[in-house]
């Protein structure tokens, strides 16, 4: 096992939603955050404007911490929803916050919004976000590495209480027809943690959420794992490479489509940049 890479984000495309994207399409926001229709308009609108094959919801990463009752601002048509005020100052507090209801409020119109574009044909990304950053929503984020430095057992039962949500919630992703799950975690990254902070957080979260989240993978879909924790996996022996050889120059999302029944995570490159293509047409499974 050696020091854990790190992975240069450029998110050279789907960056945020532009003025552009949404000139013309006759939304209010932050209304249009709140409705499936809505929500359908604006993907298959950044859809077109980024010239890529997929649909890819929701459009920031509040929507878990939000239906176990974050507080937020739910910004405008450049800047999307973001936290606001802090609602828990200890993990006892996070752990009596409730399951998240699926059947109501903005995560149940994500869900719907992915079942109607799936009907429609599209080729549907739902992005699940991490720990980190669902806490970094509901306390402040000195108040959750305090309370990690200081009492781990403690938090490895708030990481559990928030995977136990997660997995529900691709449970419910997969009855509404998602392709393709993104697993990203902006607060968890090593450049936040660093690399002690980060090796702890694969030991408690990472390595058992993911391999609950197999599990769950079918032949319907398939998990994309964001590269910055595929390098935490793999370069902490949790994890490794397995190479698939398809057509050289192949697109990766036509990869991770083509590899449905065949590879359960993958974690090689990040979907926010759209069109890369795999050059020798090496697919790189994640193996636990």
């Amino acid at each position: 096992m050696g020091n854990i890479r790190e992975f240069k984000c450029t998110y050279s495309n789907s960056v945020g939603i532009s003025a552009e994207t949404t000139a013309g399409l006759g939304l209010e926001f932050p209304d249009a955050y709140m409705h499936s229709e809505t929500m359908q308009i604006l993907a298959k609108a950044i859809k077109a404007h980024d010239a890529s094959d997929f649909v890819l919801l929701p459009f920031c990463r509040t929507v878990e911490a939000e239906s176990m009752g974050a507080v937020l601002n739910y910004g405008d048509a450049n800047t999307g929803p973001r936290a606001k005020d802090p609602i828990c100052a200890k993990p006892d507090e996070v752990l009596a916050l409730p399951d998240i209801d699926f059947s109501r409020n903005r995560i149940a119109e994500v869900l719907d919004a992915c079942r109607s574009l799936k009907q429609q044909g599209e080729n549907v990304c739902l992005e699940v976000t991490g720990p980190f950053t669902i806490l970094n929503a509901l306390m402040e984020p000195r108040l959750v590495f305090k309370a990690y430095r200081k009492d781990r057992d403690k938090m490895k039962e708030v990481f559990e209480k928030l995977g136990t949500q997660l997995l529900r919630y691709i449970e419910e992703g997969k009855k509404a027809g998602v392709d393709i799950f993104i697993f990203s975690d902006s607060a968890g990254s090593l450049d936040i943690l660093g690399p002690k902070f980060l090796t702890n957080a694969v030991e408690d979260f990472y390595d058992p959420f993911l391999r609950k989240v197999s599990d769950l993978i079918d032949d319907s879909c398939i998990f994309l794992l964001c590269p910055k924790f595929t390098y935490a996996m793999v370069d902490t022996g949790h994890a490794e490479f397995i190479d698939h050889q398809l057509e050289p120059g192949i697109d990766f999302m036509q990869a991770m489509l083509s590899m449905k029944g065949k590879a359960k995570i993958a974690g090689q490159v990040c979907i926010k940049n759209v069109g890369v293509k795999l050059a020798h047409g090496k697919f790189r499974e994640i193996k636990l």
